[in-house]
């Protein structure tokens, strides 16, 4: 076996994009707007048949524009969606300064992020102090734990297929807890470790050891930060702790409750090792880090009064391509699609291979309850035959490809009665350079790791750059997670 060949135990498969039936390549909505639309045309022309020489050009004109494909969505909601950021931008909607206001919240992060707020809370667990994102709006509360970067790559094969069952077990017992509404895996590459390495160090330096080790070590220590890269991986999970039998009535019994939610997630066996729950430092350096890539590597003591509004950015311009910052621009992409043909579990090694840049790839699901599951996959098959049979008779057969995923989908529907969870997922990665000089070489480095991975489209996240870049940030913001 060469270093590029996988096991076949250990390839995975089984993603499908949902897609409704419509006519003309038009999804199920679009349809009946057009429908509707058509006959609107038809009541207007008895009165005044002359309103068709602009009626139906103008409606043929809008019906292809949402027929027609533009990076993997339809042209016309893309160029709906670049008009209106066009429109947000001429009158400063893209753009955020941050002020000293008078009221409470004239400072919060901005986006998705406004209504988010931090609490320092205590694990009675562990005796330690926790960090809790709460969402003012909605009151979920997001606990982010911190994981040991690790990998399984020199494993063998049986431990490998474990850890896999594991995390489907995992996803099983998140299916069917109604208080967990979603969940993301972020890790972060940032290049050189900086002063929290020396620090670190120095705390578990014996002060008995030989001089020369002692030498070797300050040697190793004052050049390392030149040569490697800072691996910083977390999991978010979003709870919503009124979704219970008896909903907590205060903000201490929500965190409490929230607290207890996460602690039944058991990741033993994942292969994953679990450092420990973030903390409210933690997360204020993992956010303005982020807006700022200088301070990743400062001392703890650097954030401990650091307010949560002041762990966002001073300034940001929100481009339809780029997120400009405090300490940088970024670049975000999205997951447009996924190989129809099995892939290797190790599939995203390039995207997590360290770079010149900062990179934040993240992994966000939400897992269906099992009911809801059965039911979206019944409506795909549905669709599927819709679609190759309306194909068959206009052109006389089906074409190979629609009957290709209406298989994909009964063997889905196949693999979740046998147990299986389906979960709504995305990819999203981020690439901050330091300037905007170095924005052209940030975009090359990108694009070759998204190559690399032989098989995964990605795209810009066209006009939402600002709200992806907070989607991979322990803010509790999960683009999954339905209101």
């Amino acid at each position: 076996m060469t270093t590029h060949e996988v096991p076949g135990t250990l390839m995975v498969d089984g993603f499908r994009v949902r897609r409704s039936f419509g006519f003309g390549g038009l999804s199920k909505g679009a349809t009946m707007i057009a429908v509707v639309v058509l006959v609107a045309d038809g009541l207007i022309a008895i009165q005044a048949p002359i309103t068709l020489l602009v009626t139906l050009p103008v409606t043929g004109a809008v019906l292809a524009l949402a027929a027609a494909r533009r990076h993997g969505m339809s042209a016309l909601a893309y160029y709906w969606a670049k008009v209106s950021w066009r429109r947000a931008a001429r009158f400063d909607g893209t753009s955020y300064r941050r002020l000293l206001l008078p009221h409470p919240y004239a400072l919060d992060l901005p986006g998705v992020g406004a209504s988010s707020t931090l609490i320092k809370a205590h694990d009675p667990t562990t005796g330690k102090s926790v960090g809790v994102v709460h969402d003012r709006a909605t009151g979920r509360m997001t606990i982010s734990t911190l994981l040991a970067p690790g990998g399984s790559l020199m494993a063998p094969t049986g431990a490998v297929q474990s850890s896999l069952r594991t995390w489907s077990s995992v996803l099983d017992a998140m299916s069917t807890d109604d208080q967990i509404k979603g969940a993301s895996v972020t890790i972060q590459i940032t290049p050189g470790a900086g002063k929290a390495l020396g620090d670190d160090v120095k705390a578990r330096k014996d002060p008995n050891a030989p001089k020369l080790a002692k030498q070797i070590i300050d040697e190793l220590v004052r050049t390392t930060p030149h040569a490697t890269a800072s691996v910083t991986p977390w999991m978010s999970v979003t709870v919503d702790p009124s979704a219970s039998v008896n909903p907590p009535v205060d903000l201490a019994e929500q965190v409490a409750e929230a607290l207890k939610v996460v602690d039944s997630i058991d990741l033993s066996g994942t292969g994953t090792d679990i450092e420990r729950r973030a903390t409210d430092i933690d997360l204020r350096r993992l956010v303005r880090a982020a807006y700022d890539p200088d301070v990743f590597n400062a001392r703890d003591a650097e954030f401990e009064d650091l307010s949560w509004s002041e762990c966002g950015p001073q300034a940001a311009d929100d481009g339809w391509e780029e997120y400009a910052h405090d300490g940088g621009v970024s670049l975000s992409w999205v997951l447009r699609e996924m190989p129809r043909r099995p892939i290797a579990y190790s599939v995203l090694l390039p995207l997590l291979a360290p770079g010149r840049f900062q990179r934040r790839i993240t992994l966000a699901y939400r897992v269906l309850d099992p009911y809801e599951g059965e039911a979206v996959l019944e409506r795909e098959i549905s669709h599927a035959h819709q679609r190759a049979q309306a194909t068959a008779e206009v052109k006389g057969r089906a074409k190979y490809s629609q009957k290709a995923d209406a298989q994909r989908a009964e063997r889905a529907a196949a693999q979740v009665a046998g147990g299986s969870q389906v979960v709504d997922w995305t990819l999203m990665v981020t690439v901050t350079a330091r300037s905007a000089t170095d924005l052209p070489a940030a975009r090359q480095d990108l694009e070759r790791a998204v190559k690399a991975t032989r098989g995964i489209r990605m795209r810009p996240a066209y006009g939402a750059q600002a709200a992806v870049f907070a989607a991979g940030l322990p803010l509790g913001y999960n683009p999954l997670v339905k209101d």
